[in-house]
């Protein structure tokens, strides 16, 4: 059975609409994807695709046939020269209960939005709501994100730009919608992801290319940091002006981090602006 799909954009609701028995309305039984779009193309596309796999293989979610939604992809985006694509694809509808049903095919949508606001720097906040502890869920980007929605509901009542989230344990793992680079003793680090948290695709970039290590952090690690940015695949990387009653003055290897970036993708080119 060919799976379902519906097509948004800004300011309308989608075509086909949201079942009430859609179990990601009701479970959050999906997943989801976020793109920076870049005239008329997804750069960052392969490695979305590959996040969206490796998530649909964990849940047991079928995925559409990929020319079939690259196809869709390329539809929506035709003629943008910036924006952003959401891609949202679920389990589909199903019965009252926890229970999966069997072979429900999956539903899936396209929502296209402008690209959000891009400041210079980012004043954070900590956050007291914490991540839970669940590897089985670890680094993919499904759709339960309430503990993300009481952090960044924090961060808005404390008129910051982002928050510093933590896990149970009270490490530090990343920001309420990007990961956590830090800056020490001459090397760039991340927390590892492997038992709460989201992969950022552009994290895995910066890894393979060798420009950022993986590492445990305490939250005195970043107090006593050199340099922390935030890093998400819509707004590149983007440096932190204050984390509480610490600041930090604009250090050398941010631009030299962005630079290495705008190389490879040079939608990232001009950090701190919107197109």
């Amino acid at each position: 059975m060919s799976p379902a799909a519906s097509a948004s954009f800004e300011g309308s609701a989608p075509v086909d609409g949201v079942s009430a028995s859609n179990r990601g309305l009701a479970y959050g039984d999906g997943l989801f994807e976020t793109m920076r779009v870049h005239r008329g193309a997804l750069p960052l596309w392969p490695r979305h695709l590959a996040r969206l796999r490796e998530g649909a293989l964990r849940l047991g979610i079928a995925l559409p046939e990929q020319a079939f939604i690259e196809a869709r992809i390329a539809d929506a985006i035709a003629g943008i020269d910036a924006g952003v694509l959401k891609l949202l694809l679920t389990r589909g509808d199903g019965g009252r209960g926890y229970a999966p049903p069997i072979d429900a095919p999956p539903v899936w949508t396209l929502a296209l939005h402008s690209l959000p606001p891009m400041p210079a720097t980012l004043r954070l906040h900590a956050c007291d709501t914490r991540l839970a502890i669940q590897p089985a869920l670890a680094g993919i980007k499904h759709c339960n994100r309430l503990e993300q929605v009481l952090a960044r509901a924090e961060v808005e009542r404390a008129g910051c730009d982002e928050g510093l989230v933590r896990d149970t344990d009270g490490r530090p793992v990343c920001a309420t919608s990007a990961n956590l680079l830090v800056y020490r003793l001459g090397r760039w680090l991340t927390p590892p992801l492997e038992r709460c948290g989201v992969a950022g695709v552009l994290r895995g970039w910066l890894l393979e290319q060798g420009l950022v290590e993986v590492a445990a952090l305490a939250q005195e690690d970043v107090r006593d940091a050199d340099a922390v940015a935030l890093c998400t695949a819509v707004r590149g990387i983007l440096p932190v002006l204050m984390l509480g009653a610490r600041t930090w003055a604009a250090h050398p290897a941010i631009p030299d981090l962005q630079a290495r970036l705008a190389m490879a993708y040079p939608m990232f080119s001009n950090p701190g602006m919107a197109a």
